[in-house]
C-alpha cells in the first residue's frame, strides 16, 4: 500500500470530484479526477451512493493506494464526529442529523477512521499553503468569493475555520455584500436591469459605467471588512479563490489602496490551483497539522 497517495474530495451543492494526492509531491495526480453530478435533493440513500462511488472510481486508477480520504464540505457541519447540520440551504437537508462519516464508510468498507472532513473554505486555504499560491507561508487569510463568503485562517502549522461571512457589516453581514447575489442585486439597484452572474457585469465593462462603479464599490466593502481581520488575526497574506476571483484586477486594486490607507502592509495573492485548492487541501489533511475550529 502507497500510504503516500490519498483521495482528496471535494462535495459541492451539486456535484462530487474527487482526485488522487500524492502527499509526498504535493500535488494531484490529475489524470484521475473525478466529477460526478450528485442530485442532493435525492434520498440520502443515493447521495452516499454516488459520492461513494465517485471516490471508488477515483481510487481505481490506483488500487495500491491508501485507504485515506480527506473531505471538502460545506456546513453547517460536525467535522469531527461527521454529523451534518446542513438545513434551510436548498441542498442535502436529506442528510441532516445523520452521521455522514460512518455511512460513506459503510459504503466504501473502511473504517470512520480513515476519513477525515474539513469546512470547503477551510480546504480551500489548506490546498493553497500546501502546494498552492501560499506554499510555505504562515499567518495566511484565505477567502472564497463565490455564490457565499467562506474564509479561513492558517497559524502556526493550524487551521482555524473563518468566521467573515457572519461579521457585522453595515446593515447585515459581509457575505450580503461579498458575494454574487450582491453584484445581482446591487446591478439591478443602480441599472434596472438583471444579470445572471457577475461575468456578466463584468462583459459589459468599460461601456457600462455602473459595472465599472459596481466592482470599484465591491473593492471598498472587501477592503473595509478584510482590514478588521487582518488585525484580528495579525497575518501578512491573503489568498483569494472563488468564481469572483476572475474579476480580480477590476478590485483587487481597490482593496489594497484601503489597506493602504489603513497602514496595513499584507501580501494578496489570488488562488493558482483555482477548484483544485479544495480537492489538494482535503488530501493534505493526512499530512499537516489538523485543527479546525467548528464555526459554519
Amino acid at each position: 500500500m502507497h500510504n503516500n497517495i490519498v483521495v482528496g474530495v471535494d462535495i459541492g451543492g451539486s456535484h462530487i470530484t474527487a482526485a488522487l494526492i500524492d502527499l509526498d509531491a504535493h500535488s494531484i495526480i490529475h489524470h484521475s479526477i473525478i466529477r460526478r453530478s450528485v442530485n442532493s435533493k435525492g434520498t440520502a440513500d443515493q447521495v452516499i451512493k454516488d459520492w461513494a462511488g465517485a471516490i471508488a472510481n477515483c481510487k481505481a486508477f490506483h488500487p495500491k493506494a491508501s485507504c485515506k480520504i480527506g473531505i471538502a464540505m460545506p456546513g453547517p457541519f460536525d467535522y469531527e464526529k461527521g454529523i451534518s447540520y446542513i438545513k434551510g440551504l436548498d441542498k442535502y437537508e436529506v442528510l441532516f442529523n445523520l452521521n455522514v462519516k460512518e455511512l460513506l464508510a459503510q459504503e466504501l468498507h473502511i473504517q470512520p477512521t480513515d476519513i477525515y472532513m474539513m469546512n470547503d473554505a477551510s480546504c480551500f486555504l489548506k490546498g493553497e499553503v500546501f502546494g498552492g499560491a501560499a506554499k510555505g507561508k504562515d499567518n495566511v487569510i484565505g477567502l472564497t468569493l463565490g455564490t457565499g463568503l467562506g474564509s479561513a485562517v492558517w497559524k502556526h502549522n493550524m487551521i482555524i475555520e473563518g468566521d467573515l461571512y457572519c461579521t457585522p457589516y453595515k446593515e447585515s453581514t459581509a457575505e450580503d455584500y461579498l458575494s454574487t447575489r450582491w453584484f445581482i442585486k446591487r446591478y439591478k439597484e443602480l441599472t434596472g436591469k438583471t444579470a445572471a452572474n457577475v461575468k456578466e457585469i463584468r462583459d459589459v465593462i468599460p461601456s457600462d459605467e455602473a459595472a465599472t462603479f459596481l466592482f470599484t464599490e465591491f473593492g471598498r466593502n472587501l477592503g473595509i471588512v478584510l482590514s478588521s481581520y487582518i488585525k484580528r488575526h495579525q497575518v501578512d497574506v491573503v489568498v483569494i479563490g472563488g468564481n469572483i476571483i476572475n474579476a480580480s484586477g477590476l478590485f483587487i486594486p481597490v482593496v489594497e489602496s484601503v489597506l493602504h490607507e489603513q497602514s496595513l502592509k499584507v501580501s494578496i495573492l489570488n488562488s493558482c490551483l483555482n477548484e483544485d485548492s479544495a480537492l489538494l487541501g482535503a488530501g493534505s489533511l493526512w499530512r499537516e497539522s489538523k485543527r479546525s475550529v467548528n464555526s459554519r
